[in-house]
């Protein structure tokens, strides 16, 4: 069912455009909604609140662009992925949950107990072997996955879960452009029962934001 008409979604429900709308309805809907949106759509805010809303733990994964040397620099893994989850953390502020009180982390272990953490978030990169049930998905900027990248994580993924994939096919970061899985998943699951594809065009930020991305 579509996300509910008395349900505000966090004070969005209402401000939707018609392109939005179908990105959260399709959520609710399907066991897979792939979106390909622009910067400032509010793609990663509202995927996360359409996941706190279906009530499963959110799992959040994403691609360093620079896997190579993220497994060589100093730090735990939390501390190299920090800065790959910062728009997960804009996206929780602004559903009013604190990032530092609901994300799982080594340090974090006290709310966890407490049962107050809610989402994990991790890169590809560590999540090989993972077993995904009864869960949100988010994979977020995967127009920076590879096909191999994102096959990884689909392939551990149980019917039971919901999944997002979040990306833009204008605004791949890989060396190699042409190496985007992005484009080709979108064509290989746009026909399935169970998925729908969806875009966003306008960036909330501004006209500004909006006429920067015109340029090709």
């Amino acid at each position: 069912m579509p996300l509910p008409k008395d349900n505000l979604l966090f004070g969005y429900a209402d401000k939707l455009t018609d392109e939005q709308r179908e990105y959260v309805d399709s959520i609710f809907d399907n066991q897979l909604t792939i979106v390909n949106a622009r910067s400032g759509t509010g793609k990663t805010t509202l995927a996360v609140a359409c996941a706190r809303i279906i009530g499963k733990e959110l799992l959040y994964v994403f691609s360093p662009v620079e896997e190579s040397s993220l497994g060589f620099t100093p730090g735990s893994v939390e501390e190299k992925e920090a800065k790959y989850t910062q728009p997960l953390k804009d996206a929780l502020l602004e559903i009013n949950e604190d990032p530092d009180r609901v994300i799982k982390r080594e340090d974090n272990i006290d709310n966890e107990k407490q049962g107050n953490t809610w989402v994990e978030a991790k890169s590809h990169v560590f999540a090989r072997g993972t077993n995904i049930k009864n869960k949100v998905v988010i994979l977020d900027e995967v127009q920076n996955f590879t096909k191999s990248e994102l096959r990884k994580i689909l392939t551990r993924i149980h019917d039971d879960c919901t999944v997002i994939m979040i990306g833009h096919t204008g605004q791949i970061d890989l060396d190699r452009p042409q190496d985007s899985g992005f484009a080709p998943y979108i064509e290989h699951f746009k026909k399935k029962e169970y998925a729908h594809v969806c875009e966003l065009n306008w960036n909330f930020r501004g006209r500004l934001a909006n006429d920067a991305d015109e340029l090709i």
